[in-house]
C-alpha cells in the first residue's frame, strides 16, 4: 500500500485545504496517509475547528491528522489551542516533527 504523509508548513487556509482535499482523495483510494502541522500552519487546526470545516473534521475522523509541532505551537502561541482540540504533539527533531522518521517508515513526503 502506498503511504504519504503531506507537512503543512504554510498558514494560509486555502493552500492547506488542497492538502485536505488531496488526504481525503488518497485515503478513498485505500491509501494510508498523514498530515502534519509545521511551522505557521500550526495556527490553522484553531481556525478551522472554529469554522467546523467539514474536510477537517472528516480528516480527525478517518485518523489522517497525525499531529502538531509542539516547538512551532509553544514559539507561535497555538500550543494551548492545540493542546485543547486533543491534537498529538510530534517533537523527536529538537521539538520538532522528524521528516525522517515517516521516510524510514516507507512514507513519501510531500512539503506545502
Amino acid at each position: 500500500m502506498k503511504k504519504t504523509v503531506f507537512f503543512a508548513f504554510r498558514g494560509n487556509e486555502m493552500c492547506f485545504i488542497h492538502i485536505l482535499l488531496n488526504a481525503l482523495e488518497m485515503k478513498q483510494k485505500g491509501k494510508e496517509v498523514k498530515i502534519v502541522f509545521e511551522g505557521e500552519a500550526v495556527r490553522l487546526p484553531k481556525v478551522l475547528s472554529d469554522k467546523a470545516n467539514p474536510m477537517y473534521r472528516k480528516c480527525l475522523e478517518e485518523g489522517i491528522i497525525d499531529g502538531v509541532c509542539e516547538a512551532c505551537s509553544k514559539t507561535l502561541g497555538a500550543y494551548e489551542d492545540n493542546k485543547a482540540l486533543g491534537l498529538t504533539f510530534l517533537s523527536e527533531l529538537k521539538g520538532h516533527p522528524s521528516i525522517n522518521r515517516y521516510m524510514e517508515e516507507g512514507f513519501e513526503v510531500i512539503l506545502m
